[in-house]
């Protein structure tokens, strides 16, 4: 996925570390995005029979360390890719 990506032109960066800071105080890189394209979407994957509301969370949870807008959770576990594939938006009202 990663090279296809990149064939399109775009600057994807792997495994990227997620710092968590908290009330100023830097609490580690603990976190790692799977994929970020453009500093602007960050897309989990997993390969699991059905999404977890909890994927769902930690990838809220990335968009909002991040301070950015969308994520994509992409399940390569389902029979159809179509059916494995979940937008987060963060900040939706």
């Amino acid at each position: 996925m990663c090279w296809e990506l990149k064939q399109r032109g775009l600057k994807i960066e792997r495994q990227t570390p997620c710092p968590i800071r908290y009330k100023g105080v830097d609490l580690g890189t603990s976190l790692r995005l799977n994929l970020l394209i453009e500093s602007l979407v960050i897309v989990e994957c997993k390969a699991v029979s059905e999404i977890a509301p909890v994927f769902e969370a930690q990838l809220l949870t990335y968009l909002r360390v991040r301070n950015l807008r969308l994520g994509l959770l992409l399940n390569f576990g389902q029979r159809h890719m179509k059916d494995g594939i979940r937008r987060v938006v963060n900040g939706l009202i």
